[in-house]
């Protein structure tokens, strides 16, 4: 070594451009945790004050049929408001987007941002994942291309997205794992670790930033999976492919629904009726099939054994139909957390029909081909399966299982309808 030369000396271009984008990665991931915490507690509140706090002063509550019925109407006919005279209307046809994509422009933002709350407080049934990556993917592009337009655009989309999921989820596996692909399909050039670098420390910050707000836990209440057996693996098999079969007619029937609210040429119109129909979905339904979905499935494990088996199957297909209109009506928000309650629901149902079927495998079997039908990615799809479930056993018989649904889904269409099938907005 010269003697000039510090062993602490960073002199590699490789050692320069990750220590660049390590410092913009946390600042990404810890304001994509703190834009996730406002927004879940915004939207938590109003939901608190609409269906806790208001019900009684009209001598009703949650369960009201009326009550049911008239939100989550009101939730429908406000936010197409949103969506109509809001600048940007809110952003793109949801229906026509997946988890995220080109960065949203700042103006759309703001009306995003209000569809989304109001109709995760109304009880619509989507998550929040796309318009919140899309609303940080927004913010994040128009700062980090202002302050340092060296970085590509779509680097600052990667970190903002890696980011968000690393909140959502309260772990960075997520987001590598789904960046995973993205990044061995690029620069041939460059290390998988590198490039995967800036997104996994944004996930990191994300996540840490997010357990100082919340203990996030996925896992449900449900006996642990510890003795797997190869009779297990033909039977997790069959239970994946009867959710993927069951998902594809989702998939069939929702560019059906799509065109049939579009027919109405009115989106106040359109997500007015969408949500009538969520509300006469409630009233049968009740609470446990409204919402996003995430505390709804954990209440539901623990309280599975109260639910026959024809009572748990109107779950399962009330809880479809509603993510059918929900995402086809014009509502802001994401398929994938519903879809994953109806996996959890439809493996609790098989375990009750073959209650020697371990519960913790048929619903981990299930959310797998849920998953797998709404995103088309096999990472996340595992990810999901896993971390429903306690413990780690079932991830090699997860791994077997998703390869023939995988096989099974090739060349099969997404939960997608084409941008040009969408008609814009018109006054209602």
């Amino acid at each position: 070594m010269a003697a000039h030369e510090s062993p602490f000396d960073i002199t590699t271009k490789r050692e320069r451009s990750m220590l660049t984008v390590g410092l913009p990665a946390i600042v990404v991931g810890i304001g994509a945790a703190i834009i996730l915490v406002v927004v879940v507690a915004a939207a938590s509140l109003l939901q608190k004050f609409l269906w806790q706090t208001l019900p009684p002063s009209f001598g009703a509550t949650a369960t009201t049929w009326w009550w049911v019925l008239g939100m989550l109407t009101l939730t429908g006919l406000v936010v197409g408001l949103i969506v109509r005279f809001f600048p940007g209307h809110a952003g793109p046809d949801p229906a026509t987007i997946e988890l995220f994509g080109k960065p949203t422009p700042l103006f759309v933002l703001p009306g995003l941002v209000l569809a989304l709350i109001i109709a995760l407080a109304g009880g619509v049934s989507l998550g929040p994942e796309n318009p919140i990556i899309a609303t940080i993917v927004g913010i994040v592009v128009a700062i980090g291309t202002k302050l340092m337009p060296r970085v590509q655009t779509t680097g600052w989309v990667m970190l903002a997205a890696a980011g968000t999921i690393g909140a959502m989820f309260g772990t960075p596996v997520a987001a590598a794992l789904l960046f995973s692909e993205m990044v061995v399909t690029g620069d041939k050039d460059k290390p998988v670790w590198d490039q995967l670098f800036g997104p996994l420390v944004a996930a990191g910050a994300g996540g840490l930033t997010m357990s100082q707000f919340e203990e996030l836990s996925f896992a449900l209440p449900i006996q642990p999976y510890t003795q797997p057996t190869l009779a297990d693996i033909g039977i997790g098999v069959l239970v994946a492919m009867a959710a993927v079969a069951i998902g594809m007619v989702a998939v069939w029937l929702f560019p059906i629904f799509h065109r049939l609210f579009k027919s109405m040429r009115s989106v106040i119109l359109a997500m007015t009726a969408g949500g009538f129909l969520l509300g006469l979905l409630g009233i049968v339904g009740g609470p446990i099939t409204m919402f996003k979905g995430l505390g709804e499935m954990k209440e539901l494990t623990s309280t599975a054994g109260d639910y026959s088996v024809s009572a748990m199957a109107m779950i399962v297909v009330i809880k479809l139909l509603a993510i059918l209109i929900s995402g086809t009506c014009g509502f802001r928000g994401g398929r994938i957390f519903p879809m994953v309650f109806v996996g959890v629901a439809f493996g609790l149902l098989v375990h009750q029909v073959f209650p020697s079927v371990p519960g913790a495998l048929t619903v981990a079997c299930s959310v797998l081909g849920f998953t797998l039908v709404v995103t088309r990615d096999g990472w996340l799809s595992l990810f999901m399966g896993v971390v429903m479930i306690p413990g780690t056993d079932l991830l090699p018989l997860l791994c077997v299982a998703i390869l023939p649904i995988w096989l099974l889904l090739a060349g099969r269409p997404l939960m997608l309808v084409e941008p040009d099938a969408a008609t814009p907005p018109k006054a209602g």
